[in-house]
């Protein structure tokens, strides 16, 4: 099974985009559950897109744009994904961003910073951003949302129907909680739902287990088990690895029949081969799964994966 690196803060980061992407719902309704979204889109890819200056900078950052319908009007969201809070001051790149979504769409920005870590703050992060002032000396101030996970607790978030929340008690503060029954419960709960599950959910749950974990992997097979759910580790990322070779497939029956000859058969499907992985890679991103996994369920490397992120092609 592709293990991510715990070690990597960016694999922190990109398991919580997909997190976040795949319960964006039920993320903004607890962390905000004053503001009811009613519709909303991503576009993260067109903001890259947007600005070639910009890709090779955005390269380490990991972030969540998306355009919702708040109070009958359409305003962009642009969410921060951090795991380094001692080390970085955020307030400068969230009002760069909220500029470059500005100017993308020219409408209002809602900034929100998600910190990921388990570090303790003996002070508040910053929440703004000093950009402007007038003639009399007032500043002008961008204010965003700070999120900090670990200020929650486990215990209080397994209670909760969400298996969003369910996914977050896991790093969230444990003190008080059972780290193998909170593996328990989640595998219960995923077994449950497991007919509206899709299958890009299925390995989210499986992969952020098996990250965010404290309890040996024996222990977690033996969960599985109980519950039902031990096909999530293998046949999910089967699914990927078929997917691809099905597309491969049917991409080399189309190249082959416009080389026409005996002779261009075998370099047609082989093309149709590579357009088919290339075709579930694009998948797999648009479905916001983190590129360790794309890499290693397509075997594609890291600048093609890259080039996809960026052009789509």
């Amino acid at each position: 099974m592709e293990k991510l690196s715990i070690n990597n803060p960016k694999s922190h980061d990109s398991l919580f985009k997909w997190l976040i992407t795949s319960f964006f719902t039920d993320f903004m309704e607890h962390y905000f559950p004053d503001v009811k979204i009613d519709r909303f889109s991503f576009i993260d890819k067109e903001f890259i897109s947007k600005y070639e200056a910009l890709k090779e900078s955005l390269r380490g950052d990991v972030f969540v744009g998306a355009e919702a319908e708040i109070d009958d009007e359409i305003q962009d969201i642009i969410i921060h994904i951090e795991h380094e809070s001692r080390k970085s001051d955020m307030s400068e790149r969230v009002f760069e961003y909220l500029c470059y979504a500005w100017m993308l769409k020219k409408r209002p920005v809602w900034s929100i910073v998600v910190y990921t870590d388990k570090a303790k703050w003996k002070k508040d992060v910053p929440n703004n951003f000093w950009y402007s002032f007038t003639s009399t000396g007032k500043k002008q101030m961008h204010n965003f949302e700070v999120i900090k996970v670990n200020k929650e607790q486990s215990h209080n978030l397994m209670r909760m129907h969400s298996l969003m929340c369910k996914l977050l008690a896991l790093v969230a503060d444990d003190r008080e909680a059972d780290p193998e029954k909170m593996i328990y419960e989640i595998l219960k709960a995923s077994k449950d739902m497991e007919e509206i599950l899709t299958d890009d959910i299925k390995l989210l749950i499986w992969q952020w287990i098996d990250f965010y974990k404290k309890v040996p992997e024996k222990t977690v097979e033996k969960i599985k088990q109980e519950v039902g759910m031990s096909y999530i580790a293998t046949t999910i990322t089967e699914h990927y690895q078929m997917q691809g070779r099905f597309e491969g497939k049917k991409e080399g029956k189309k190249e082959g029949k416009k080389e026409g000859k005996k002779e261009g058969l075998k370099e047609g499907i082989q093309k149709g081969m590579e357009k088919g992985i290339f075709k579930t890679a694009l998948n797999m991103l648009e479905n916001n799964i983190p590129l360790d996994i794309i890499i290693k369920c397509t075997g594609l490397g890291n600048e093609d994966i890259y080039k996809l992120k960026n052009t789509g092609s």
